[in-house]
């Protein structure tokens, strides 16, 4: 399958790019905005204010690209656990993010004109919630779409495939949106599947498929927004792999050095998402070292304010966690909320 690019690895256009220039510069800014985060939780991390974290270095433009699309007072977002730049850009506060990435009760949830559910940790059962979702906006009469991500190694789980097949007949305004950063953990893609490409499996399901460059943001944006206007259009849902690679560990508890390449990942390193658009706007003339200054101080001044709200969130209590599975509580539940109060 052709896989879909609009920049080179250098980030020269190959093409004429289908954003106006205030476009481009905002997606750029969302990269940028993405990696400071990405970069200050693996911090937050290592000084044990945060818990293991799944970092996305080198995959900004895969995710960023897909929530440009969206409307957060009207779409879906539907995330994995790596989705934290999707998250970022749909529109999730950073504070809410820290707090989630702390098992915070105070984290969890969006804010009201946010519809993103909170970070899938179990393996696709993301897919099958997501097509529900979807399908939910077409019998309310809404003109909303739903975005769900996942990895390559989710791809080989069942729910993937009900929810595919779920969204096809059903003919949801879904986005399927595949990560293939080539590893599931430390199984190579290869090991997984026999088809050369993810989104040739779409062919099964009746829908189309796209394999994009997942480190130009540029391809990544389009494909996805001409999928929202099918999806809006009652075309039904896309398929979209986006070939991509996770520079960071799978988490920061991983030594990905055990069972992957350095000299790949330092080849991968040369098609960094951010240099490519930042080096597009510049051979556009669009960018500068000035406005690369005053976006660097912008972005570290909106961190460290939402980082002091999320630290001025108060202790959470034990039993909060338990109030936070069901609408109701549960018998067990309910006796472990009584337990935990003190009140057994």
């Amino acid at each position: 399958m052709e896989t879909v690019r609009y920049l080179d690895d250098t980030g020269i256009p190959l093409r004429e790019l289908p954003f106006s220039p205030e476009e481009l510069r905002q997606g750029y800014r969302a990269l940028r905005r993405a990696r400071l985060f990405d970069e200050k939780a693996v911090l937050l991390q290592r000084q044990g204010r945060l818990g293991v974290y799944p970092p996305f270095r080198g995959q900004e433009a895969a995710q960023v690209g897909v929530a440009l699309c969206l409307k957060a007072d009207h779409d879906w977002l539907l995330p994995s656990y790596r989705e934290s730049a999707a998250a970022l850009t749909f529109g999730m506060p950073i504070h809410k993010l820290i707090l989630s990435w702390r098992a915070d009760p105070a984290g969890w949830g969006a804010p009201p004109d946010v519809n993103m559910v909170q970070f899938y940790i179990p393996i696709a059962t993301q897919i099958p919630q997501a097509a529900g979702v979807a399908h939910a906006q077409r019998l309310l009469g809404k003109n909303a779409v739903a975005a769900v991500f996942i990895g390559d190694g989710g791809t080989s789980e069942g729910d993937f495939h009900e929810g595919l097949n779920f969204a096809a007949v059903f003919g949801a305004p879904l986005l399927v949106v595949v990560q293939n950063n080539g590893w599931a953990i430390s199984v190579p893609t290869h090991k997984q599947m026999k088809v050369e490409r993810i989104a040739q499996r779409a062919q099964g399901y009746g829908i189309p498929g796209v394999v994009v460059d997942g480190n130009d943001l540029v391809a990544v944006w389009s494909v996805a927004k001409e999928a929202v206007e099918r999806a809006r259009r009652g075309e039904g849902p896309t398929l979209i792999e986006a070939l991509t690679y996770r520079i960071a560990p799978h988490t920061t508890s991983d030594d990905p050095s055990r069972y992957r390449s350095e000299e790949t990942t330092r080849e991968w390193e040369r098609r960094d998402p951010i240099a490519r658009m930042k080096n597009c706007l510049a051979h556009l003339g669009l960018w500068d070292e000035e406005e690369e200054a005053r976006l660097s101080e912008a972005l570290e001044a909106e961190f460290a304010a939402e980082l002091a709200l999320a630290d001025q969130a108060r202790e959470p209590k034990p039993w909060e966690i338990v109030e936070q599975v069901y609408a109701e509580m549960q018998p067990d539940q309910k006796a472990a909320w009584v337990y935990l109060r003190g009140e057994a």
